[in-house]
């Protein structure tokens, strides 16, 4: 490691919160700190959305996979763009039609309030440990770039660095902020990735390429297992897209940014399109992790004397690199994981659960004070659950994808069981519910599969968010079976914002009044 790489990292810590606070600009409401008010091009949130999702997992765990494996991670990113259709032409246009700032919304106006703040608690549990998993990787390389200093960090020193830049440039530019500081992010570390490519390219040894073809490094198509191979063709294809159905379709940390947009249109192209820049971007890590096998000969990571898969792209990046390169690299990884979900979480606790139980009226500033209020609070709390990951030893991405697992299928089938269950009441919904998280997470801990070494192996995670489906829509269809004659409520998801099941609204600014600007 050179200076010029320290020098670099730190002026982008220093930047990326500069350049939140500018772009964002000063928050004249709750409705611009939740969604822009409305007037972000489709371009922009479409790159903050690959941003969002892409992460450190993204950057420095897919090449681990295709170093240990080969390219059968792509046909979870093929279901990825099927899941983002289906979004954008079932939910999208009911989101927008009723001018929510949540999704949970779409639910307690199809259910009623309880559903929308269980959906709300969920979502903010899933998204803590989700996003832990993210802060918890990015230490990954930082530690092991100071290592190379002989500077003895541990990983939470990292992470709560980390956790108090994003807390300052979301606290204080809002959505618009984080959505702008997305898209610069997403180009500074797929520049860092074809900087790599371009480095690798020139160290590889001759006729690299054939060897990996001959081992298999390119395989496309896995035909093994598809109820324990979580990268089979049909598992990992139905698999990736119900996980993006749940992920940008019933996530509000990707559904907020699309409700940015100014237009239905402008967010199903943006929505749509960032699958298929994810698609090319896991090919594009897969590429690196795959050059990396050839570079290091294929030898194992202990053999390299690392601790963890993942520390093999950064290992390359600190040590073979050029200086100022290095830290170019690392600080896309950083920018990777510097994705913020604060304002999220913070929309969704005020909107969905604050004002929906507290049954108060707030003017819009007071809205926008409690929004910044739980930005800090879940600042605080994120960092507490990225310090649980420290002795994890897998793919982190595996674990990263796992954890959506206990809740993505329950808050997808809820939204289903809206749209396709007239009869469907709240307390059916809710009931199926708590059951498919309780069922899901007996799936998930209990393995119950044969393996090659004679254990036995879980479910592979792909199927987690199909069988949650089925488990919701089974349970909550067959509650509803016993409402003979209850009519449904699905045609009211289009009411007016402001209004919801019936309650009087506060008056809005866009109305003229005193109240919130928001439908809680």
């Amino acid at each position: 490691m050179h200076a010029l790489d320290l020098i670099v990292i730190v002026v982008y810590l220093l930047a990326a919160p500069v350049l939140g606070i500018v772009l964002g600009g000063r928050q004249k409401s709750a409705n611009d700190f939740f969604v822009s008010d409305r007037d972000l091009s489709w371009w922009v949130v479409c790159f903050a959305i690959v941003a969002t999702e892409t992460s450190t997992l993204t950057v420095i765990s897919i090449p681990a996979t295709a170093y240990l494996g080969s390219f059968t991670f792509l046909a979870l990113a093929a279901g990825y763009v099927v899941g983002r259709i289906v979004v954008s032409l079932v939910l999208l246009p009911r989101y927008f039609a009723g001018e929510l700032v949540t999704a949970y919304a779409f639910l307690g106006r199809r259910f009623g309030p309880v559903l929308q703040g269980t959906a709300s608690a969920t979502f903010l549990v899933t998204r803590l440990l989700a996003d832990g998993v993210r802060l918890f990787a990015t230490a990954i390389p930082i530690k092991v770039m100071l290592a190379a200093y002989g500077v003895p960090v541990e990983y939470w020193h990292i992470v709560l660095v980390i956790s108090v830049v994003t807390i300052v440039y979301t606290y204080l530019g809002g959505t618009r902020a984080v959505i702008w500081v997305d898209a610069v992010q997403m180009l500074l570390y797929v520049v860092g990735a074809l900087v790599a490519v371009a480095v690798l390219a020139g160290r590889l040894p001759e006729g690299w390429l054939g060897r990996a073809v001959e081992a298999g490094k390119f395989e496309l198509f896995d035909t093994g297992n598809p109820l324990t191979n979580e990268y089979s063709l049909v598992v990992a294809v139905l698999g990736g897209a119900f996980l993006s159905m749940a992920s940008h379709g019933a996530d509000q940390l990707i559904v907020q940014r699309l409700l940015a947009c100014r237009s239905l249109r402008e967010g199903q192209r943006a929505l749509v399109t960032s699958g298929v820049v994810v698609f090319l971007q896991f090919a594009l890590f897969l590429l690196i992790g795959t050059m990396l096998w050839s570079f290091y000969r294929g030898a194992a990571p202990s053999a390299l004397g690392l601790t963890k898969p993942d520390e093999l792209f950064p290992t390359f990046i600190i040590h073979e690199l050029p200086p100022g390169v290095s830290g170019l690299l690392i600080a896309g990884i950083l920018a990777a994981a510097m994705t913020s979900s604060l304002n999220s979480l913070a929309t969704s606790t005020v909107t969905d659960i604050y004002l929906k139980f507290s049954r108060r009226t707030l003017s819009d500033g007071a809205v926008l004070r409690q929004a910044k209020v739980w930005t800090l609070v879940w600042g605080v709390v994120l960092f507490g659950f990225a310090s649980m990951f420290t002795n994890y030893n897998d793919p982190v991405v595996k674990l990263g994808l796992s954890v959506t697992g206990y809740t993505y299928g329950a808050l997808l089938g809820a939204f289903l069981l809206g749209l396709l269950v007239r009869r469907a009441t709240q307390a059916d919904a809710v009931a199926a519910f708590v059951v498919t998280v309780a069922v899901m997470a007996v799936v998930i801990l209990v393995p119950r599969f044969p393996a090659a070494d004679g254990k036995e192996v879980a479910l592979a995670f792909p199927w987690y968010t199909p069988l949650g489906v089925a488990v919701t829509l089974l349970v909550g269809g067959l509650l509803a079976v016993r409402h003979r004659g209850t009519p449904g409520r699905a045609d009211e998801v289009a009411a007016p914002a402001g209004r919801a099941d019936g309650e009087e609204a506060a008056a809005s600014p866009r109305n003229g009044g005193p109240g919130t600007a928001v439908a809680p």
